[in-house]
């Protein structure tokens, strides 16, 4: 591996410009927004920096090669052709996972097939034996991509994607990703230093994510790096990230404001209080039965409310009409909480009028294949409401 080499880390659509700006602050070069995700250039040490304190990212990969690749042997070819034993080693159990785009495939399990298949073959013929498959817990995991008939791949140095901290023991429906959840907090500025409240706090991964931001946590501090199983380059990445988790521990500290999360369901708050206590947040973050739609603000100065609300039917009807008069109600309660700023992400089309309040900044972000709006509004007082000049 050269001493600087081109990285590329995917993220959740409408996420790309944030994690640009977070790379930049973790010291990445050559920053530049693509689909998908950010490329930039970084030796192995800011590398690492990068898998350790990216909130945002959902993978960080090494690409290898992109090519093009029609029909089944085309796909085989083009895998056969990378040198793979610069890579991984007769020992090196290794995975594969692809994921496809307006690709004459069908089914992703074919092209990752194909891909392993060449991978075995060309270890075979150049070290003389095919290493094993190993799809739960591979020293190196092999990422492809197939647009249209155009092949990239890659090593992924972090290994399980980056949305999953661990915390994460207890989940209602539809939870949000973390990474989500730390860009929509991104957006809104916040770096920790104010208090936070979630008026509808689910399982509580705004409020965590927020908690982790606070008391200065690297979000993988405690995982496992796939990079350190490689057989060319784990020794070298352990040694640095020995060094560089033991500076991310010493960067921790108290939250310095109050973090406080609210739901209505009891199976919500008690998932809420499993997940943070797994993620050793119980002390920073206040958790208590409230609804919404009346709750008085927590008392100590204001800061940030971010919510990510019900989106209720999404089509008309008396679904829909509830989910505008719920809004209505949020935005009346929401709207007393003197001084506080909101970031609330909306997968209803309604929500926007409903709650009568305009927003300073709309972003259009996606949870999952839901397209949001993640709407910023500024504190009461600067706020204007609809209708007004």
């Amino acid at each position: 591996m050269p001493e600087r080499f081109a990285l590329f880390a995917t993220a959740s659509r409408g996420t790309e410009d944030l994690l640009a700006q977070e790379l930049e602050g973790l010291g990445a070069r050559k920053v530049r927004q693509d689909r998908g995700g950010v490329r930039f250039s970084a030796n192995l040490r800011e590398a690492l920096r990068v898998c350790l304190w990216t909130r945002i990212a959902m993978r960080v990969l090494y690409p290898l090669a992109e090519a093009e690749a029609k029909g089944a042997e085309g796909l085989y070819r083009a895998a056969a052709a990378v040198p793979w034993e610069e890579h991984l080693d007769t020992r090196s159990t290794f995975s594969v996972e692809a994921t496809l785009r307006g690709a004459e495939h069908t089914h992703s399990g074919f092209v990752a097939l194909k891909v392993k298949d060449a991978i075995a073959d060309r270890l075979r013929d150049k070290l003389g034996a095919r290493p094993d498959v190993d799809t739960r817990h591979p020293k190196v995991r092999v990422v492809a991509h197939l647009a249209q008939t155009r092949l990239a791949l890659s090593l992924d140095l972090c290994g399980e994607p980056l949305h999953r901290r661990g915390y994460r023991v207890r989940q209602t429906e539809a939870p949000l990703k973390e990474t989500l959840a730390a860009a929509i907090l991104a957006a809104a500025g916040y770096q920790g230093e104010e208090p936070l409240a979630d008026p509808m706090c689910g399982s509580g991964t705004l409020c965590i994510e927020a908690g982790l931001i606070a008391t200065r946590r690297a979000p993988s501090l405690s995982r496992p790096l796939s990079v350190e199983k490689w057989p060319h380059l784990g020794e070298i990445a352990r040694r640095h990230l020995s060094e560089l988790r033991e500076e991310a521990r010493q960067a921790i500290r108290a939250a310095p404001f109050p973090i406080c999360g609210f739901d209505r369901s009891p199976e919500a708050l008690e998932a809420a209080r499993h997940n943070a206590r797994a993620a050793k947040l119980e002390k920073e973050i206040s958790l208590e039965a409230g609804d919404a739609t009346i709750l008085s603000p927590p008392p100590g100065p204001p800061g940030l409310i971010a919510t990510n609300p019900p989106y209720g039917a999404r089509l008309g009807g008396e679904g829909q009409k509830g989910m505008k008069a719920f809004y209505f109600k949020l935005g009346e309660s929401l709207s007393r909480w003197e001084g506080w700023r909101m970031a609330i992400l909306s997968g209803n089309p309604a929500f926007e009028s409903a709650f009568h309040a305009r927003p300073k900044e709309r972003r259009r972000l996606w949870n999952g294949p839901i397209e949001c709006r993640l709407l910023l509004y500024p504190s009461r007082g600067g706020a204007s409401r609809l209708g007004a000049p």
